[in-house]
């Protein structure tokens, strides 16, 4: 049992500052799945969509603060990101945008075998091999962010404003 007092009782440690070799070897794999979408011709909107979408479904607040000014900066829209949440029920995401939307969902909640086997089939048809390894890798990507996020409960902050 460790005996590290430098932490107050109750508070939360940042396990990417606590364990820095660590968590610097995730933002090394992060990179490297940016450049293997990019390589696969995923646009950088579709990536930080995808950031969003599976940072929604863990409830990360800092990574979805994080991510939607990524996608902004990436030259996503407002409207496209404010119904990300419902996009099954829109018709502002593409064939391609859709099934790797799909594919993170049950990349993020894979205990649902129908769900995760019709997403992955749905996007083998409109989505490249590499793509598709691409997507899968972008949200195994981010559910680990989210869990250092989440369990080290990692502040959003207000923005100053402009």
């Amino acid at each position: 049992m460790s005996t590290d007092t430098t932490q107050p009782p109750g508070r939360r440690i940042f396990i990417d500052k606590q364990s820095p070799k660590a968590y610097h070897t995730l933002l090394q794999t992060s990179e490297t799945v940016r450049a293997t979408a990019a390589d696969a011709g995923l646009d950088r909107t579709l990536v930080e969509l995808i950031n969003l979408r599976v940072s929604q479904l863990n409830h990360c607040a800092y990574c979805l603060d994080l991510h939607t000014r990524a996608a902004l900066r990436a030259g996503e829209t407002t409207q496209r990101l404010g119904v990300l949440a419902a996009w099954r029920d829109t018709e502002v995401f593409t064939p391609q945008e859709r099934a790797a939307l799909a594919l993170a969902e049950a990349v993020t909640d894979p205990s649902d075998a129908a769900a995760q086997e019709s997403a992955y089939t749905a996007a083998r048809e409109v989505l490249t091999d590499d793509q598709v390894s691409a997507v899968i890798w972008v949200a195994i990507t981010i559910n680990a962010f989210n869990r250092v996020s989440i369990l080290s409960r990692h502040p959003v902050r207000a923005a100053a404003v402009q």
